[in-house]
């Protein structure tokens, strides 16, 4: 089996000099107030807090929320942090353009236009989105995960991925906004990419791949979902989904999507959310199917 090429991290080889972060810029606390305006515009709120909007010097809307607590004794996690996020690039991603440290530390990303994928499928207020952008959101959801799990070293696996996380940009390109490292000690000189116990690394990713299940349920049926005990998870586990997967279907759609391609994504939830040891399928699997499929679609 091929061998996977990482994406190494070279910023991280010295994280005590003050020029290893040289497109992240720093920010002020100062400067941070006065560019949330107060902090008085709210765009909505995430597993750290509240997120606000804010107008940076040079013009550019950005989304500012508060960094993670701090573990005792370790001070410089948070400049890792800022280190590892600025190192990540990848067009389904939220960028880090920024940060701010001292007693109140804050982490500034790019601003999506078009805020939440859970406001899309959930406000009545919102432009329903059609299949071929639910599609498209599913695809690059799994590219984004491919990224963090396959070609990032240290591997990623603290990610927050619900529809309220999958952030839409002007052009409804989907983009995750809640991403971190595991917590434990990273050995990045020793031969191990990390201290982590594999078991511990194993667990996040069939976990992740639940949630993608879930995902991709919700996008389909257009229901906020429960865990594995909820009913549209017990619907798409039993043998005979597939008798009755129209009836499933977000009723915004009516009938304007591909019954195939419908097909093909509740195989991916059944498969994702599949209770068992061991995950049954990978995410690089995931990705290069939905893609196989987007393409059959798009060519014939």
């Amino acid at each position: 089996m091929r061998q996977r090429r990482r994406l190494q991290f070279p910023c991280l080889r010295d994280s005590s000099r003050s020029d290893s972060l040289p497109f992240i810029r720093k920010f002020s606390a100062k400067e941070v107030r006065k560019a949330t305006d107060e902090f008085s515009m709210i765009l909505g709120s995430g597993s750290y807090g509240t997120i606000y909007r804010a107008r940076l010097p040079n013009g550019q809307v950005a989304a500012v929320r508060r960094a993670g607590p701090l573990q005792e004794g370790k001070e410089d996690s948070f400049r890792k942090e800022v280190q590892l996020l600025g190192c990540l690039h990848h067009r389904h991603l939220v960028r880090l353009l920024g940060f701010s440290e001292g007693d109140n530390r804050f982490l500034v990303f790019d601003h999506m236009e078009n805020g939440s994928l859970k406001e899309y499928l959930h406000d009545p207020l919102r432009t329903p989105l059609n299949w071929r952008t639910r599609l498209q959101i599913a695809i690059d959801v799994a590219s984004a995960l491919e990224y963090l799990y396959y070609f990032c070293d240290p591997p990623v696996y603290e990610v927050s991925l619900n529809s309220n996380t999958v952030l839409l940009d002007e052009n409804f390109v989907a983009k995750l906004s809640e991403v971190g490292f595991l917590k434990c000690e990273c050995n990045e000189s020793s031969e191990s990419e990390s201290s982590c116990s594999r078991d511990h690394i194993d667990e996040r990713s069939k976990n992740l791949i639940f949630q993608f299940g879930l995902l991709v349920l919700e996008l389909v049926t257009g229901q906020s979902l429960g865990g594995e005990d909820g009913e549209v998870v017990q619907w798409v586990q039993d043998s005979r989904f597939t008798y009755s997967m129209h009836k499933m279907v977000d009723m915004d759609l009516g009938n304007n999507y591909n019954s195939d391609e419908l097909k093909s994504l509740l195989i991916v939830a059944r498969l994702c959310t599949r209770t068992g040891d061991r995950p049954l399928v990978t995410i690089s699997q995931i990705h290069r199917y939905l893609l196989g499929k987007a393409e059959h679609s798009v060519r014939y």
